[in-house]
């Protein structure tokens, strides 16, 4: 944990600040590494550099190792690791930079969200989120201050956050990932975008953060499975400045189907829980359409009464009228992480040519996110070797326009590095 987070984070209880327990603290190149945080009515123990701010079994577990000296003890407390599966997870850290995200999250976690996970960053969800992120980072300040992600995961959309800012913005230090499960944390801080902030907290909470310190907060398709929306919809407004935004991508609408569907609400109801900073709504489906076409269009949101099926929609609100705006965003083709050819395809390699044949993991996944057919095909041909290690600059060599294509398809992904 950075030292510049302390000052910014809050009892969930009893909203003061904390303070480090010096006799417990255990530091590395980025700050404090093992620690027990104090307020004047409880304490929180950081594990693996992310402060867990819950008050329940494992984290007074967690606390009581760190004061014992047992930093190890601590992290498999709050990976909830039993003799086999730490093992495992020993033998996985042991291997450094040639273990992967994929091996770790099957280790901790097996499971249909696991799927989601590996598949994420082409899934239509993703891909209509990224662009509307990337078009609010265009506007004045959104991207200039801190950004938080809550119930962020494993950090596929923190990654995209983390490199928002083209006026010298935040950067991964000053991204901030929030989630109720440490797994997912220590996934994202150690694999998928390492060096942003992570914060272990409970949403139905009050969120643990001083008032107005982000000029981006952000929570995607997680709203509707919290029990407390209105008192979390209260604690997101809390958090964004004066000029940020505040982005809900990918809400669950009452009106429409979805799959695992959470606690959904109408349209009507979502413009009201955040009726205090003017929320604008805008159908998924129409967003979606502009993001494969080159572009996001905030000018014309739709009136909360007008919706009618659709399954899902975004909200946004800021006091920044520019945040409103029809913006080009074409889909991305330079590589930040690492070339990686994108996991849903079958490959065939013969005579230095692939053959890649679009295979969906399980039907179910295949019915929930078969959208990104739009963009990706299912058969084709490409003249060169895609197996092993991808280099950027040779591909382009070997394949000249047709790269490009690759890439705006999301045939070719930019994957964090040690992803697969």
């Amino acid at each position: 944990m950075h030292d510049d987070l302390l000052p910014l984070l809050r009892c969930p209880f009893c909203g003061s600040p904390l303070s480090v327990d010096e006799a417990t603290a255990v530091r590395g190149p980025a700050g404090l590494e093992y620690a027990v945080l104090g307020c004047p009515c409880c304490a929180y123990p950081i594990v693996a550099g992310i402060p867990v701010m819950i008050a329940d079994d494992r984290a007074r577990a967690a606390m009581n190792a760190i004061e014992a000296g047992r930093a190890e003890a601590a992290l498999d407390v709050m990976l909830d690791l039993d003799d086999a599966r730490r093992a495992a997870f020993q033998a996985l850290v042991a291997r450094g930079d040639a273990a992967t995200y994929r091996e770790a999250l099957h280790l901790l976690c097996n499971d249909a969200e696991g799927t989601y996970f590996v598949y994420r960053l082409s899934d239509p969800t993703f891909v209509t989120a990224s662009g509307v992120l990337r078009a609010l980072a265009q506007a004045p300040h959104v991207a200039d201050g801190w950004i938080v992600d809550v119930c962020g995961g494993s950090g596929h959309l923190t990654r995209l956050l983390a490199g928002l800012g083209t006026r010298g913005g935040p950067g991964a230090a000053r991204t901030v990932v929030a989630d109720v499960y440490f797994w997912k944390l220590w996934l994202t801080t150690r694999f998928t975008a390492p060096g942003v902030q992570a914060v272990c907290a409970d949403a139905n909470d009050p969120l643990p953060f001083q008032r107005e310190f982000a000029s981006l907060v952000v929570l995607s398709d997680a709203f509707p499975y919290i029990w407390r929306r209105r008192a979390l919809a209260e604690e997101l407004m809390r958090l964004v400045d004066t000029r940020g935004a505040l982005v809900l991508p990918h809400l669950h609408s009452a009106l429409g189907e979805n799959h695992s569907a959470g606690m959904t609400l109408s349209p009507v109801a979502y413009a009201d829980l955040f009726a205090p900073i003017a929320p604008r709504l805008f159908r998924d489906a129409d967003l979606f359409e502009g993001v494969l076409a080159g572009h996001v269009d905030l000018t014309r949101a739709t009136a909360p009464e007008a919706f009618t099926a659709e399954p899902s929609l975004t909200l946004v609100a800021s006091r920044t009228p520019e945040v409103f705006a029809r913006v080009d965003v074409p889909l991305p083709i330079d590589v930040t992480g690492t070339l990686a050819l994108n996991p849903l395809y079958q490959v065939r390699v013969a005579d230095g040519v692939t053959t890649l044949s679009l295979r969906f993991p399980t039907p179910e996944y295949e019915d929930e996110f078969g959208a990104c057919r739009r963009y990706l095909p299912e058969t084709l041909t490409v003249a060169a070797d895609l197996t092993g290690r991808l280099d950027v600059a040779t591909l382009r060599a070997a394949l000249g326009p047709q790269y490009d294509e690759l890439r705006q398809r999301l045939v070719l992904i930019d994957a964090p590095a040690r992803y697969a």
